[in-house]
């Protein structure tokens, strides 16, 4: 198993975690998430939330590297107040369920060039909304120690009530009984987001943020913003 080390510290991260392992198969990504999913942490554990940040990442045509993007927010008026851009190898093929083995090392690179460090990242991915309980924001957020909400446009696992297309409408988002995200309705007459917790933040608080910080778009500004960042250069 290759491993990628990062050897600046990039925040209040779990020392045991610093070094982040790229698995040569599925299976040892597997294994990776079985193990580090008893990591995940399902309640508010944050500091008064100011800065935000969004991260998303762009496949560029042809080219065999992914393009990250990270934009830091003031949570009260959702003003620009960082970003940060880079680009990097992608070795890890797409797999349904495994994208974080993809992102992640390029998310970490990101997060390692903030000016200012926000107090909570959005991602664009499932959270705990995932076969192992264990998708790219929970990754992302148990390597840096950091609160993550995963919200998705579209749905990994998991089955809900039919859902009031009404703006700020939500309803729970259940996997063999069990409650693992919630379906939310961010602009009236338009598709829902898919909206789970990743790490220090509870489903709760996922929904009110994401409600929060949707500004007259279907996903949050954060998120919105970091895709149009490593998008459009």
């Amino acid at each position: 198993m290759a491993k990628y080390d990062f050897l600046q510290q990039i925040g209040p991260i779990d020392p045991s975690l610093r070094v982040i392992e790229c698995p040569k198969s599925v299976s040892e990504a597997r294994e990776i998430q079985v193990r580090l999913k008893s990591r995940v942490v399902l309640e508010d554990m944050f500091e008064p939330l100011d800065l935000i940040a969004g991260m998303d990442v762009a496949y560029p045509k042809r080219r065999k590297l992914g393009r990250a993007g990270c934009v830091v927010l003031s949570l009260d008026s959702l003003q620009v107040c960082d970003q940060s851009l880079t680009e990097g190898s992608v070795t890890f093929p797409y797999v349904p369920g495994y994208l974080s083995f993809r992102e992640v090392p390029l998310l970490i690179d990101l997060y390692k060039k903030l000016r200012l460090k926000p107090k909570l990242i959005f991602c664009d991915g499932q959270g705990i909304a995932h076969p192992r309980k264990f998708g790219l924001a929970c990754h992302l957020g148990v390597v840096c120690n950091i609160p993550t909400i995963g919200v998705a446009k579209s749905k990994l696992i998991g089955e809900h009530q039919l859902l009031p297309d009404e703006k700020g409408s939500w309803v729970y988002l259940r996997h063999q009984g069990e409650v693992i995200g919630a379906v939310v309705c961010t602009r009236s007459y338009v598709k829902p987001v898919f909206v789970s917790p990743g790490h220090k933040v509870s489903l709760e608080t996922a929904v009110n943020l994401t409600l929060k910080t949707c500004s007259g778009y279907r996903i949050p500004e954060p998120t919105r913003q970091a895709d149009h960042l490593c998008s459009s250069i």
